[in-house]
């Protein structure tokens, strides 16, 4: 079972938008001593479904947030926390920044920029757009960051 502060990051991050299990297998991940995890282990350690936690290690992988890596001597894939975890999945957010800005311009043009949903779409729009222009940057500066330290 997780330990109380790996429930509570869990907690967290379904409230940011994991799925449940996705949020625990990822605080799992986070939490153990172990360099690699295979699915069982994980299954195991959190008493949930092989299927619960092969859906959560897709899910976490898409994204970029774990990995598989080998084991030699074993037949089981191995997982852990892939390094630079966090500044891949915000350059991966530059695809949704970019549909919601898209979907902003659409909408402008529908309802036009003088209107009132104009006006709050446009608001959208240039909020996205700055990030579209600074999220880059941001993580580059943090990337950089980490090398110095």
């Amino acid at each position: 079972m997780l330990s109380g502060p790996a429930e509570r990051l869990a907690l967290t991050l379904t409230e940011g938008g994991l799925q449940r299990m996705t949020a625990r297998v990822l605080a799992a991940l986070l939490f153990t001593e172990q360099e690699t995890m295979t699915a069982g282990e994980i299954a195991e350690a959190l008493a949930i479904s092989s299927g619960s936690v092969s859906t959560a290690i897709k899910s976490l992988a898409s994204v970029g947030l774990i990995e598989r890596v080998p084991a030699p001597g074993s037949r089981r894939e191995h997982f852990r926390l892939r390094a630079g975890a966090w500044a891949t999945l915000m350059s991966g957010q530059n695809a949704m920044i970019g549909s919601m800005r898209a979907a902003a311009e659409e909408g402008i043009a529908m309802a036009g920029e003088g209107s009132l949903a104009g006006v709050r779409l446009a608001e959208m729009r240039d909020f996205y757009d700055y990030l579209w222009r600074e999220l880059p940057a941001l993580i580059d500066r943090w990337r950089a960051d980490r090398r110095d330290r």
